[in-house]
């Protein structure tokens, strides 16, 4: 039962519309009373209050401590607005007559609460479950056969080769995994993992991975990369790079900066050599990591990018989608301190367009994509592209037109991405 609770669709259906109409039903209630000098001052005052509240929000988390890295919207600030004149119509409620108005102002304020909170998470369209907006996993359990040694070579031209087998279905399979921190010890929330529907027949064929990783705050949830590569899959006879969406946080309040540190844990060793180790002991992936990807989104997509840097022998190909600048970028001045002692060399020496202009590896393939409306990202995914460009590396750029920074962006920079991935990983014929 507690699961089927954390598995209600917070964006659209039953849920969310019983939270706006309960919402818009006290708000009537508390609005509906003969209008008096007296009642119309306390109404005015608390409109006054609510929007006060609102405009210090803005100050101390948008603009003092920059705790969101970036502006939220005009959308998401009236969800605020409106949240705080509910709850303080509520508080000058309480008290006055009838009585069951104050149990209505009562119950008024957490169900505001609940509304702006369902309203700002739709905006960005990211979780969209209770469990995913209270960072609280459901394990789905998937049934692995482990691959044997004879499934380890890879047909690089799988695409011409492939025939689809009767038993194979219409969709991939998505389910989470516990893969355990053999070397690193980071404590990381369980997997998700997506097998497109070649992986789910009797003799699938070896298939190329991708480790895809997650924004901050956020968990790691295969939905979206999943129905993308599902829409891949249709029209490619099933055939999709079987999907792995590791941890990188551990908790989706840490941002652990894509480093081993002592603060959060050996996240780099756990993401490069646990969740790799991983992959090639338990799942039917090929082992020639030429055809293998590292993605990412947000702070996934910086780790994307730092990850390829450092390991092009792990990783050919970057996906980076909307990728933030550097470590700590939302906080820099807090990370030099905390987690590079002040030493200021070295935090430049550990930022991606540094590492970029000394990079060399001709092998590796870099893709960045942002949208046109989320103009610090895209600035920053411009400039990276072109970084790469002057390093050698194969790179794409694909500019969005709109999506913003939210699951339009996932969505646009996966859509965009994956067709210059297909030919690299063999699973289309080339370009």
């Amino acid at each position: 039962m507690f699961d089927g609770v954390l598995s209600l669709d917070v964006l659209s259906g039953p849920l969310p519309m019983a939270v706006y109409g309960a919402a818009a039903a006290i708000l009537i209630a508390l609005l509906l009373q003969r209008p008096t000098p007296r009642r119309m001052l306390r109404l005015a005052l608390a409109a006054i209050a609510g929007v006060v509240a609102a405009v210090i929000v803005w100050l101390v988390c948008v603009r003092w401590l920059n705790l969101f890295g970036e502006s939220l919207g005009m959308g998401n600030y009236l969800w605020i607005a409106a949240a705080s004149c509910g709850v303080a119509l509520c508080a000058v409620s309480i008290g006055r007559r009838p009585r069951w108005r104050t149990v209505v102002a009562i119950a008024g304020i957490p169900v505001f609460a609940a509304a702006a909170t369902l309203g700002i998470n739709a905006n960005y369209g990211l979780d969209r479950t209770v469990g995913g907006l209270l960072a609280i996993a459901v394990p789905k359990p998937v049934a692995l056969t482990p691959p044997t040694s004879a499934d380890r070579h890879y047909d690089t031209e799988l695409w011409k080769h492939w025939t689809p087998p009767g038993d194979m279905p219409a969709h991939g399979e998505v389910g989470t995994v516990r893969i355990p921190p053999t070397r690193s010890g980071f404590a990381a929330r369980e997997a998700g993992l997506y097998l497109p529907p070649a992986a789910r027949v009797k003799h699938p064929p070896v298939l190329p991975l991708i480790v895809m990783m997650m924004g901050q705050p956020g968990s790691p949830d295969p939905t979206f990369i999943a129905e993308a590569l599902d829409r891949f899959s249709a029209t490619h006879h099933g055939l999709a790079p079987i999907v792995i969406v590791p941890d990188q946080l551990g908790d989706p309040t840490h941002d652990t900066l894509c480093r081993d540190t002592r603060r959060f844990g050996n996240v780099e060793t756990y993401i490069t050599q646990d969740v790799s180790a991983w992959a090639e002991r338990n799942l039917t992936v090929t082992h020639d990591h030429r055809f293998w990807t590292v993605a990412g989104y947000s702070n996934g997509g910086l780790c994307a990018l730092s990850f390829g840097i450092d390991r092009p022998d792990l990783f050919a190909n970057v996906l980076d989608i909307s990728g933030e600048e550097y470590s700590g970028a939302e906080h820099p001045d807090a990370t030099l301190r905390d987690e590079f002692g002040g030493d200021a060399v070295a935090y430049d020496r550990s930022k991606p367009f540094n590492r970029l202009r000394s990079f060399a590896h001709p092998g590796t393939t870099a893709i960045f994509t942002a949208c046109a409306d989320d103009p610090a990202y895209h600035r920053v995914a411009v400039r990276a592209a072109q970084l790469a460009r002057a390093a050698g590396i194969n790179t794409a750029f694909v500019d969005i037109p709109k999506g913003g920074h939210g699951a339009g962006a996932l969505n646009g920079g996966l859509d965009g991405g994956l067709p210059y991935l297909y030919p690299l990983l063999g699973l289309e014929a080339p370009r």
